[in-house]
């Protein structure tokens, strides 16, 4: 070896062990731990972390405090992995619906996304799926956040929305002498999986597809359904090729199962769906994302934020419907994911949805396990770190007061939220790191 060899492997080594001697440990206590991935609740838990991820996972009278560990004692309240959202728009705002939104340009949207992730963080997200944003402002603020310039959830975003040309995906609020088209409409199997590349060219995670009409879009109906199979499929074909998951925005009942015949990995909203859907989905591994909190938003606020007097009416029309969709899917053994279409309510509202879940059919443990370890394994690859309280798994904890399997509303007050081993809310109160 040379001298300039060994002059460089020394100063490795010595990097190398300046790293091990600034890593963190923390040993976590709390007085109890909801564990999504057993399905059970362990009594006086102990977590060690060390940097970003969790090291050892045991109860406080086995797991030994390591030596010049920092001790953080969360004593009477539930530790929970990070929750996960597979449904915002982190970069709207719900002020501004309707004409409002045609004011809001796409550094303004981003800019709007970097409160609402910090607002969405402090509530105990830890990671989100944005599916939906203008002008790739949600590749802007997932590349702030992971730089460190943004305090935010963890991100995998899908840039502009793919559709149809005068459907819920395309800009349909101006008149045809302004020319207006949405960033992502495409035309055709070929120009479909066109637009799929180059939304990938551009950063996107994932690819969300408009396969029916929706709520708040102008001029067409909730359930039509707007992207051909052919289409669908093709824009499947290519994402998977890159490595992308597919979200189908999709309403009604045609729709939806064309969407999972043609090999889409999630179905949002999935509000009619029927029986042969639900077998579908069973047979073909895909997962609904049902947003049934924000009914009670749109009618009740609606009007005020400048929804379509359309769109309120296809709300009360649809709204009702899906939450009975929901029930019978859960009866029915589909998987369920937990999506709420955050931006259309207020962002930080997300843990809303968990009482709903729970109202609608599912047990508490269910609708934790949504937003965890089933909206974990859902998101792929990119959720392989994600989702539980183990060992080599992200550092993604938070806590409640009290207990969330007795009462399901604890997780919209969140005391405690840890992400990637760093403390962002202690005490009820945010943290600056």
């Amino acid at each position: 070896m040379s001298f300039t060899a060994r002059l460089l492997a020394v100063a490795a080594a010595g990097a190398l062990a300046a790293g091990a001697a600034e890593a963190e440990t923390i040993y976590l206590s709390a007085a109890r731990m909801v564990d999504p991935a057993s399905g059970q609740a362990i009594a006086d838990p102990a977590v060690v972390i060390t940097d970003d991820k969790v090291t050892a996972v045991g109860t406080a009278g086995a797991l030994a405090v390591p030596a010049g560990a920092r001790r953080i004692d969360l004593t009477g309240q539930t530790i929970l992995p990070g929750l996960i959202d597979m449904h915002t728009h982190i970069t709207s705002r719900a002020d501004l619906h309707g004409y409002a939104s045609l004011s809001v340009t796409a550094p303004a949207s981003a800019i709007s996304g970097v409160a609402n992730a910090y607002r969405t963080l402090q509530a105990g997200f830890t990671t989100l799926r944005n599916v939906g944003a203008g002008g790739y402002a949600d590749v802007a603020l997932r590349d702030s956040i992971n730089r460190g310039e943004t305090v935010g959830p963890r991100l995998f975003v899908s840039g502009p929305l793919i559709g149809a040309t005068g459907g819920h995906c395309d800009e349909n609020l101006l008149p045809e002498s302004y020319h207006a088209v949405g960033e992502g409409v495409a035309d055709g199997p070929e120009a479909v999986a066109h637009k799929v590349r180059e939304v990938h060219k551009y950063g996107a995670d994932l690819i969300k597809l408009c396969a029916t009409g929706g709520v708040l879009s102008k001029g067409d109906s909730v359930g039509a359904q707007q992207m051909t199979y052919e289409e669908m499929k093709a824009a499947v074909d290519e994402a998977h090729r890159l490595g992308l998951k597919v979200a189908a925005h999709a309403h009604g009942t045609s729709g939806i199962n064309d969407a999972i015949r043609a090999g889409v990995d999630t179905i949002e909203h999935a509000s009619l769906a029927n029986d042969e859907s639900f077998a579908l989905a069973k047979a073909r591994g895909a997962v609904f994302d049902m947003d049934i909190y924000n009914d009670d938003f749109i009618l009740a606020e609606g009007a005020k934020v400048g929804m379509l007097p359309e769109s309120l009416a296809k709300e009360r029309t649809i709204g009702r419907l899906q939450r009975e969709t929901f029930r019978r899917a859960v009866k029915a053994g589909v998987t369920m994911t937990f999506g709420t279409d955050a931006g259309v309510y207020p962002h930080g509202d997300n843990a809303k949805q968990f009482a709903k879940m729970v109202e609608w059919g599912m047990t508490p443990m269910q609708a934790i396990q949504a937003a965890t370890t089933t909206a974990s394994k859902t998101l792929g690859p990119l959720g392989d770190n994600l989702g539980s309280i183990a060992p080599g798994k992200y550092a993604d904890i938070i806590a409640v007061e009290g207990d969330p399997l007795s009462d399901i509303s604890r997780l919209e007050h969140v005391a405690f939220v840890m992400k990637a081993g760093v403390v962002y809310r202690e005490g009820g109160r945010p943290v600056t790191p």
